[in-house]
């Protein structure tokens, strides 16, 4: 199988192919980048208060120094990752004077969809990459704009038309992490330090959650303390089992608790397929290490949302590749007695509650229509007022559930707040984007790669995590919970790579035999097997 050249690298393009005018393009940048930094200097001087310009002027110091590295793709793809796992979504904004909250994570992918549709432009040696899931995606933003046109004289009598129209640009802003993450992911190199990057931060992440429950200090709370941001929201607090109940980087228990499940997969297929450790054993022990972590900030979060996401992707391994998922529950059983017995309450809030299904269920039918109620005793009158609107919803947006302007109960179950917004045409929406990408998936690992381990089993896994979310989504708002939602967003990205330049789907397309494990392939050597 001939090798593959990288799709693109972080070489800048006259460097690449000996562009003569090269000193020339250097000049004007250099000229562009110091007009930029005036620009910056004069507007945070006359602007914002002395100690917040001077640390937007050393944060522009610092980004100069290391100019290298932060603007390159793969540098601004370690920032959105970071942002997305460290800083808390609706807890902080930049100190800037605007009419609204800028968030952080809103002015990074706002940066790098600059960036992207500028290269697309300007660079003649980068080309659009295929998304793969382009048409599920389209379907569902379809549907939300059905419902909202639809809705349309009802919401502009109830004065929701801008909370309809923000609600769309919101979808909008979130959705495109999965358009410039994929024009990132290039190489399979990319590909697989974005999935290593995403484990080792969420082991950070659990490792202060455990922290964070023990001490009921949070340490994403505190950024404000050395990082010039503003704090939106104070410290919440919720509890459970006689204990704390993490929140660390996220914005809920249940949210971090997904999350954290979400990458259990991952690390796994990483202590298989990862580059490092090059030592076989030491990587293993490595992410094995990962994964007992990751399990410890589920744990540490004491959501039983969890245990139905971990409980789903299981299944799943067991029905399609079963003596992963007999060594999966072999390995999960010594993690089950140690959890009962150093954290008893928590084992048997998690673990315990699900064997007395009487009691399980009559806890879910508590104070329906308040706060905190119980998921079934929602569903009757969501459902009547469902059956108000059974097609298209009262429109996206028209449901708001906090802040002096509520006009709607918390649900607690995506799929059935989709049902009440856009309807059922809405539900078809959500259902085609969230079960597209696995299936696809799935097919490629059974079909397309089915010769070369390496990438059916990264598909294999993407698909599990996924699955996991899919489960999640009736039993919290997920959507609303944006960390969560961009993970799920960098594994579709990676999963349209596999589906559409990957080895196997290049050699699928071209009509060539693919390369197994065992072959000279230097693809599949990057690795030991």
């Amino acid at each position: 199988m001939t090798h593959l050249a990288p799709i693109d690298s972080d070489a800048t393009p006259s460097a690449a192919t000996g562009d003569e005018t090269a000193p020339a393009r250097t000049g004007v940048r250099q000229l562009i980048a110091g007009a930029i930094v005036a620009v910056i200097a004069v507007a945070s001087v006359l602007l914002l208060p002395p100690l917040i310009a001077g640390a937007v002027l050393l944060t522009v110091a610092l980004l100069y120094l290391a100019r290298r590295l932060v603007f390159s793709w793969i540098g601004g793809l370690t920032i959105l990752v970071a942002v997305v796992m460290f800083i808390p979504v609706r807890r902080y904004s930049l100190p800037i004077p605007l009419p609204f909250a800028l968030e952080p994570y809103r002015v990074v992918l706002i940066l790098l969809l600059i960036a992207v549709l500028g290269a697309l432009v300007l660079d003649r040696t980068r080309r659009w990459q295929p998304v793969a899931f382009g048409w599920p995606i389209g379907i569902f933003v379809g549907t939300l704009m059905l419902s909202v046109i639809v809705n349309g004289t009802s919401l502009v009598e109830q004065n929701l038309a801008s909370t309809a129209v923000g609600a769309l640009v919101n979808y909008g802003i979130l959705l495109s992490t999965f358009y410039i993450v994929r024009q990132l992911v290039t190489t399979e190199r990319i590909v697989m330090g974005l999935l290593t990057g995403l484990v080792w931060s969420g082991v950070i992440v659990a490792i202060l959650a455990t922290f964070e429950r023990a001490t009921r200090v949070n340490v994403f709370w505190r950024l404000s303390t050395f990082l010039p941001l503003d704090l939106l929201t104070d410290e919440s607090a919720a509890f459970r089992a006689g204990g704390y109940r993490s929140y660390a980087s996220a914005q809920h228990p249940i949210a971090l608790s997904v999350m954290l499940c979400m990458l259990i997969p991952i690390a796994i297929y990483l202590a298989r397929y990862g580059a490092r450790p090059v030592n076989d054993i030491n990587r293993r022990i490595a992410y094995g290490g990962a994964v007992v972590f990751l399990l410890l900030g589920v744990l540490s979060a004491v959501s039983r949302t969890a245990v139905v996401v971990l409980a789903v992707m299981v299944l799943l391994a067991l029905i399609l590749r079963p003596m992963l998922g007999v060594t999966l529950i072999a390995l999960g059983l010594p993690a089950l007695v140690a959890g009962y017995l150093i954290l008893p309450k928590v084992f048997d809030t998690l673990i315990g509650s699900f064997l007395d299904v009487d009691s399980l269920i009559a806890s879910q039918k508590t104070s329906a229509g308040w706060g905190g109620a119980g998921r079934l005793a929602d569903l009757e009158p969501a459902m009547a007022l469902a059956r108000q609107h059974p097609f298209f919803g009262t429109g996206v947006g028209s449901r708001i559930v906090i802040g002096d302007d509520a006009n709607a109960f918390i649900l607690d179950n995506q799929v059935l707040g989709t049902l009440l917004e856009a309807g059922a045409v809405g539900v078809i929406g959500l259902a085609v984007l969230v079960l597209t990408p696995p299936i696809m998936l799935l097919r490629y690992a059974f079909t397309t790669a089915r010769h070369a381990p390496r990438y059916a089993m990264l598909a294999f896994t993407l698909s599990v995590s996924m699955a996991g979310y899919i489960a999640a989504l009736f039993f919290y708002d997920a959507f609303g919970f944006y960390q969560t939602f961009f993970v799920l967003m960098f594994l579709f990205a990676c999963g349209a790579w596999l589906l559409t330049a990957s080895p196997p789907a290049i050699a699928a397309r071209d009509g060539a035999p693919v390369a197994t494990e065992g072959t000279a392939d230097p693809v599949a050597a990057e690795s030991p097997s």
